[in-house]
Formats: C-alpha cells, structure tokens, sequence
C-alpha cells in the first residue's frame, strides 16, 4: 500500500507489520493462558503398552510382583524374606552375565519393585531387565494357581 507525504511525491512501499504482530501478541497470551490446562489432564495417565524393544528370553531368572505386593520367583510365589535366598538358589552359574527379568502389575507399589533390585544386586545378579508390558490379571491368576499347585506337592 502507498502512501503519499504531503511535501515529497515519492510513494512509501514498506509493509506495515504491527497489525501482523498484534495478532501474533494476541495468539501468544492465549496460548499462555490455555497451556496449563493441558497440564493438569495429564495426571490421570496409564502407560501404554510397549510395542518395540528386545525380546526377553524365556530362560532368565523372573520375578513378578503383583499389584497385591505378592512375589513369584520363576513362577513360584516367595515371601519378601525369603526373597534373596530363593534369588541365590536359582542363580544361574554357568552364564557369564547373571541377568534377573523384572514383571510387575502397573498398579504394583514402587516398593515393591525398589525390594527385588536390592535383594537381586544383594543376591550376586549384574543385570536387571524390566519386562515392558505389565502382569495381566489372567497371567496372576495363573501365577496363584502354580502357587497353589506347589504348595500341594510339597
């Protein structure tokens, strides 16, 4: 758009952006007032399923915790005290890299988990493995019936 000054006869061809950023301003200060809101929907969030990553071998050393606190060594159920010495018994001493895998409930206590990583680093294992996709309740269900199966043949 082209201005005439009323003294020179030259036309002003600049554009004018402070229009342009007044709006930008605007845009900015709404964004700024609507971000928290995002923030606090957040809260609520189960963590996906993992659908990439390494494969597990079936062969390691597993220990599951369920979201009632309870323990399972190699599908055995195991009380918390017992937990290091049932670690020791099934460590592996022919392999090199003494490897422990770890499946717990997505609702199981921190705790929980935090107890088997001290009592496996205690119980001579180097390597921990935290298994992506948590227990289902159909895999703890089946956990308590081998519980159940072993308490019987003892």
């Amino acid at each position: 758009m082209g201005i005439k000054s009323s003294g020179d006869n030259t036309i002003f061809s600049e554009i004018n952006i402070t229009p342009l950023t007044d709006i930008f301003l605007v845009l900015l200060i709404i964004m700024m007032v609507i971000a928290p809101m995002f923030q606090s929907i957040d809260q609520d969030i189960k963590l996906p399923m993992i659908n990439s990553g390494l494969s597990v071998e079936e062969n390691k050393v597993t220990v599951a915790v369920t979201k009632t606190g309870k323990y399972y060594v190699n599908s055995a159920e195991t009380e918390l005290k017992d937990l290091g010495k049932k670690l020791k018994e099934v460590l592996p001493a022919t392999e090199k890299e003494k490897i422990i895998v770890l499946k717990a409930d997505s609702d199981a206590q921190t705790s929980a988990i935090i107890k088997v990583m001290e009592q496996a680093s205690n119980s001579g294992y180097a390597k921990l493995t935290v298994a992506g996709e948590p227990l289902t309740p159909d895999q703890q269900q089946e956990l308590e019936r081998k519980s159940v199966k072993q308490e019987k043949q003892k």
